[in-house]
């Protein structure tokens, strides 16, 4: 099963943004239409459906890095601001979007607050896991892995050993048989010295 780790964080958005249509906690406020992403933008978003996209993407930051709060996530989307002669100023990007879009996760049962130590917003539910999985499933390149068949290999194992032990043994014993019968050839002209000492 694919997760979001193996799939193109794009296109995981894009398809989950689509799934996101299909929910109806979750749909754009009557202000979204003409509304800046945050004080850098200079205009609206050109897509109309970029309130789903937003939210998928907001979803996604919270499955990796949840908890989080509304101010680190404001940081995350926000850009620096086009100030004409002056250098460029980074600034955050609304946090009313943000927190309208967590309010709209939180009631489809996508996200819940919570805290792990120090830490502090909102987590992702096990809802939620599950959502962004299924669509990373469909677009993951990972193959699934197949269940493996029961090797029939290791109930013949024992058998194999102790005829593997047998047949040491035989050749062991054949050694030996054969090291006995060569001991008397080579006493054999020893014995012939000693009965003849005056033989040179």
């Amino acid at each position: 099963m694919g997760t979001i780790y193996n799939c193109d964080p794009s296109e995981l958005i894009d398809n989950a943004s689509e799934e996101l249509k299909k929910v109806e906690s979750i749909k754009p406020t009557a202000w979204a239409a003409f509304v800046k992403t945050g004080v850098s933008k200079q205009r609206p978003p050109s897509k109309d459906d970029w309130w789903y996209a937003r939210t998928a993407s907001v979803l996604r930051r919270i499955y990796r890095y949840g908890p989080i709060g509304v101010s680190k996530l404001r940081t995350r989307y926000g850009s620096k601001k086009n100030r004409g002669v002056k250098p460029e100023s980074f600034f955050k990007s609304s946090g009313n979007i943000i927190r309208k879009i967590l309010q709209q996760l939180e009631t489809a049962g996508f996200v819940k607050k919570g805290n792990v130590g120090v830490h502090k917003g909102r987590m992702i539910t096990a809802a939620g896991k599950k959502f962004l999985d299924d669509v990373a499933s469909k677009i993951s390149k990972v193959p699934e892995k197949k269940p493996e068949e029961p090797k029939k290999e290791a109930k013949e194992k024992p058998k194999d050993k102790e005829s593997s032990s047998k047949e040491t043994k035989e050749v062991k014993k054949e050694a030996k048989k054969e090291a006995q019968e060569k001991k008397p050839e080579q006493k054999a002209p020893k014995e012939s010295q000693e009965k003849n000492p005056n033989k040179k």
